[in-house]
């Protein structure tokens, strides 16, 4: 049995629980992650809770707006993907090339998502500088079935809140390039992020823990805008003896964390998402409660890029990161 084993046998399963994403759901189609900066590759993570009246969807039709580039969608097994190109109403640079045209809608197809059902379907996309800061960018859905459809396309006038909408089309919360938001509605409200290198860590956070907890999660984006691949190998904190690089996955059913010897690879261009039930870094041994509303110091070290200090925001027990509320229908 290894020494983390020995550690951990005890509190395992609360620890488990305690990294876990919340299963909440909206009623509508949303994005896992609901905000970005500007001048930044994201991966969109877009939600489909439910069906057309009880009936399974069958075609998933996203409308690309202007000022997301670059777009790659991700191919689904037992869906046919389509994409539509065009011209965009300006031309962008990227990575110190000019980029005209691109993909303006994506479609899946031939599927069978049932009603009582829930999936995810992913794109990548470039964030632009265009896109103006600390507004929100909405990206029109349309889900097909045997005899209808659900259109979440209704954007809402200046001033507006989306939440009075009955068929609101999901949103992404532009953020200036020095600020990153992982939460919704107040969390991470305007959470600092930290550049060393080529890397941009931002929004570093963690949840608040009961009375004897030993083990706390921390949580982020890291943005590699180098060239050249990096590793976030290890860090510090002031509040744990013992820091490490961790991954949370599903194997054979069952839930399991291990330790990433190798550290955590952050390729160029790519954002990594560190996230309850995913990637994340591991605290143990705390010093002392967490407690919602303080801050936490610490340090990351990456292989090339070498020491960042950083400033990690506690939020609430059982808090996920994104907003995960959404209005019922």
């Amino acid at each position: 049995m290894s020494m983390f084993t020995m550690r951990l046998a005890a509190p395992l399963s609360a620890c488990l629980l305690a990294l876990a994403a919340p299963q909440q759901a909206g009623a509508h189609a949303t994005f896992e992650v609901q905000a970005a900066p500007q001048d930044s590759t994201q991966k969109m993570v877009l939600r489909i809770p439910h069906g057309c009246e009880g009936q399974a969807t069958n075609i998933v039709r996203v409308t690309i707006p202007e000022g997301l580039i670059a777009v790659k969608p991700m191919p689904k097994s037992g869906w046919t993907l389509t994409t539509s190109k065009g011209d965009y109403a300006r031309s962008y640079t990227l990575y110190g090339r000019e980029v005209k045209a691109g993909v303006k809608e994506i479609v899946w197809s031939g599927g069978n998502l049932a009603d009582d059902n829930y999936d995810e379907f992913v794109f990548q996309a470039r964030v632009t500088d265009a896109l103006p800061a600390n507004e929100t960018l909405f990206v029109p859905v349309v889900q097909e079935c045997a005899s209808g459809k659900v259109a979440w396309t209704e954007i809402p006038a200046k001033g507006q809140d989306p939440h009075a909408l009955k068929m609101p089309a999901p949103g992404i919360r532009i953020l200036p390039k020095a600020v990153a938001q992982a939460g919704g509605h107040g969390s991470h409200a305007a959470a600092p992020s930290y550049k060393v290198g080529g890397l941009v860590i931002s929004a570093p956070w963690t949840r608040a823990t009961p009375a004897g907890a030993k083990v706390a999660g921390g949580f982020m984006t890291i943005t590699n805008t180098g060239s050249a691949p990096d590793r976030l190998i290890g860090g510090s904190a002031e509040i744990a003896g013992i820091f490490e690089v961790h991954e949370m996955a599903m194997d054979g059913g069952v839930m399991k964390m291990r330790a990433l010897a190798k550290g955590l690879e952050i390729k160029p261009g790519e954002t990594v998402t560190l996230k309850p039930g995913g990637f994340h870094v591991m605290f143990l041994d705390l010093k002392r409660r967490l407690n919602q509303g303080d801050t936490v110091k610490g340090e990351l070290v990456f292989e090339k890029a070498g020491k960042v200090a950083v400033e990690y925001r506690i939020d609430a027990m059982g808090a996920s990161g994104a907003d995960h509320g959404g209005h019922k229908h």
